[in-house]
């Protein structure tokens, strides 16, 4: 008997992760609009103020995750760099467009730009997150739901 429900509570807790990762991509990309959000705010400040070198800017603000990545390999090599599967093809575009303005113009140029780009930017945030949360509770119910379907089906 206790074999039967330690083997079951391992399936269903095997199913949850199943789901869990089945929805990752989701939370990654709510990680990598999080991340351009939080850097496109921080480099409005530095157009503001400071007015360092790009390449500078970035080495201080170091990056989060993906974002962190593709924003370092861009300033090293200005190549746009997002083979990221949660991106989609519209998200590719509009991120290797934003990183183009990098660094291009004048500081009043800069942040007009980038100003007008944080309305965007919140929402893609905003959108990221509400389907994370969305798809992340409803992989976790199927999960669960499938470990309690086999579950059933053996016992």
């Amino acid at each position: 008997m206790w074999i039967k429900l330690l083997i079951s509570a391992f399936i269903i807790a095997f199913c949850i992760f199943l789901g869990w990762f089945a929805a990752e991509k989701y939370r990654n990309r709510r990680k990598f609009f999080s991340a351009f959000l939080t850097f496109n705010e921080r480099y409005l400040g530095e157009l503001g103020f400071q007015r360092r070198p790009l390449a500078t800017a970035v080495k201080e603000y170091g990056g989060e995750g993906d974002f962190g990545k593709s924003l370092s390999a861009y300033v090293l090599s200005r190549k746009v760099s997002l083979n990221y599967a949660y991106l989609t093809e519209d998200e590719r575009k509009y991120c290797a467009d934003y990183f183009s303005m990098l660094g291009r113009g004048d500081a009043k140029v800069q942040t007009a730009y980038f100003t007008a780009q944080a309305g965007e930017l919140q929402g893609r945030k905003t959108d990221s997150e509400s389907e994370c949360k969305k798809r992340g509770e409803l992989y976790f119910k199927l999960g669960l739901l499938a470990g309690l379907a086999f579950v059933i089906l053996i016992v």
